[in-house]
């Protein structure tokens, strides 16, 4: 029972199988597999044979009592083995499809999450014993120094650590800190606010789930082959801010933290799921055809492994690109690839002004030749919104231009190469709130997304373990999915409703709590 205890809700509990939810069935089943419960399918024994005798049994003889006896036995010994059998696939198959999309919809929102953009990053992996490991980036996310301080206990090198900071925010003109949010996470921002610099610099926590595993990966090491996995961790801290979705590619999405029971779903159609959900996302951003790791553009539509390093090789050999058109010049780059590719790569200052936006290649005579038709260039046309409404559209449709792709065009014209994803806020936990012994009912704290499951929301509140938002506490009216009301890093502010202290369980509500 001891070791069964974070299953106690199942030690006795039986549901019509219909009403069992995908989260309860994924989690009496791992705990089935673990050997801490027994678990049946049972259908009502009285009422199936009940059913079979009606069928099968006629009469009331010596010889029907022979039948009626081979239907029970036919049923206890075949029917009923088989039932369950069947049942149990097709009910795990059906949880295992609801556990795959809430994973791939939080996968979708983390992957989108609000980029900082091109700023030189401080960013601090923090710790106690072993000190914080501190790397300056520079605005391209290229590492140009890494040091260790020891501002914490048990080593409290306070000032050096004070010192050793400022030194490096002057040299390296330092914009924004970002620090990952694992153990003395707190202690380390209270530290970084606590100093006073020559100017403002806002401090962003960031959750570092899979930064390790990042760190100790192939790419990683690739990428930084003379550093230790420290270094490259907080590497990886520094970039999420910077560009979260260029990061977490690199991350097998399993590790991300985001999912429920990812571990005992199908794991073909789970990866299939992921891989599918960051390839749409990454093209939906599009990526900077200039600075993107290969890694990056393998996610791209059209780029395999090879043709990915490829560009990126080519970059290295002959500089930044300075069209789209160069890209045919990338070895084995087929005009397929280049025709799935070139709508979704992005070259900031490019001398064609489309090179910049979602317009395919194919479609800038469209575009030029509304220009043209309206007298003015392409900047001009991209610039001034009046001039766009000049365009009768319907005058470009042609047999292979039809007027969705058009208003596509139109739209991207509207917001050319904008990131669709939102802008970045600071963010600060209650000062007063350590650790789960500090919480009180009543209290209203403020707190980040970090996942999301069919049966509610997990909050970070600022300490060890995460609380939950039940499905029925999200809001005052009935909703079926948490994604109506809450998405992942959002800020939310939640009131502490039970604290059970010995299973560290932290039950919370957003009703009747005004959210900024």
């Amino acid at each position: 029972e001891e070791e069964a205890a974070k299953y106690r809700d199942y030690f006795d509990f039986s549901e019509a199988l219909k009403r069992c939810t995908s989260h309860r069935l994924l989690a009496i089943r791992r705990a089935e597999s673990e050997g801490l419960l027994k678990v049946s399918i049972n259908p009502d024994d009285e009422a199936c044979i009940e059913r079979l005798e009606r069928q099968f049994v006629r009469g009331n003889n010596e010889c029907s009592r022979q039948v009626g006896e081979a239907t029970t036995d036919a049923y206890k010994r075949l029917l009923k083995p088989s039932i369950e059998t069947e049942f149990a696939a097709q009910s795990k198959e059906k949880a295992d499809d609801e556990a795959i999309r809430v994973f791939t919809e939080n996968l979708r929102q983390l992957l989108l999450a609000p980029p900082l953009g091109q700023k030189r990053v401080l960013a601090i992996d923090p710790g106690f014993r072993t000190g914080c490991k501190v790397v300056c980036l520079d605005a391209q996310g290229n590492l140009l120094h890494n040091e260790n301080i020891y501002p914490h206990p048990p080593i409290n090198k306070t000032g050096e650590a004070a010192s050793k900071l400022r030194k490096m925010i002057e040299a390296y003109q330092i914009e924004v800190i970002s620090i990952g949010n694992g153990t003395a996470s707190r202690e380390t921002e209270d530290f970084i606010n606590s100093q006073s610099f020559d100017r403002q610099i806002p401090v962003f926590v960031v959750s570092e789930q899979g930064a390790s595993i990042y760190s100790a990966s192939k790419i990683a090491r690739d990428e930084f082959p003379d550093y230790d996995v420290t270094v490259r961790g907080a590497v990886s801290i520094g970039r999420r801010l910077m560009d979260p979705l260029a990061e977490l590619v690199k991350i097998d999405p399993k590790s991300i933290g985001v999912g429920q029971y990812q571990h005992d779903v199908d794991q073909t159609k789970l990866k299939k799921a992921l891989d599918q959900t960051v390839e749409n996302c990454v093209n939906l951003v599009g990526v900077n055809l200039n600075t993107a790791s290969s890694h990056l553009l393998t996610s791209i539509s059209g780029l395999g492994p090879q043709l990915a390093q490829n560009i990126v090789n080519y970059r290295a050999e002959n500089g930044a690109f300075s069209s789209r058109k160069e890209l045919m010049k990338v070895p084995r780059m087929g005009a397929k690839a280049f025709e799935q590719c070139a709508g979704f790569l992005r070259i900031p200052g490019a001398k064609n002004p489309l090179d910049n936006t979602a317009v395919h290649p194919e479609s800038y005579h469209i575009v030029e030749q509304m220009a043209k038709d309206l007298k003015c260039t392409i900047d001009e046309l991209i610039a001034d919104k009046e001039l766009r409404r000049k365009i009768n559209i319907s005058a470009y449709i042609t047999p292979t231009v039809g007027l969705p792709t058009l208003q596509d065009i139109l739209q991207e014209l509207d917001k050319p190469g904008r990131d669709p994803r939102k802008a970045i806020k600071v963010f600060e936990f209650d000062k007063n709130v350590r650790t789960i012994a500090d919480l009180r009912e009543g209290m209203i704290l403020p707190g980040i997304v970090g996942n999301i499951t069919n049966f509610g929301a997990f909050v970070d509140i600022g300490i060890k373990e995460n609380g939950l938002v039940h499905l029925s506490q999200l809001a005052e009216r009935f909703i079926s999915d948490p994604t109506e009301v809450v998405s992942i890093h959002q800020h939310v502010m939640v009131r502490v409703m039970n604290v059970d202290y010995d299973r560290k369980r932290i039950q919370l509500s957003m009703i009747g709590v005004q959210q900024d």
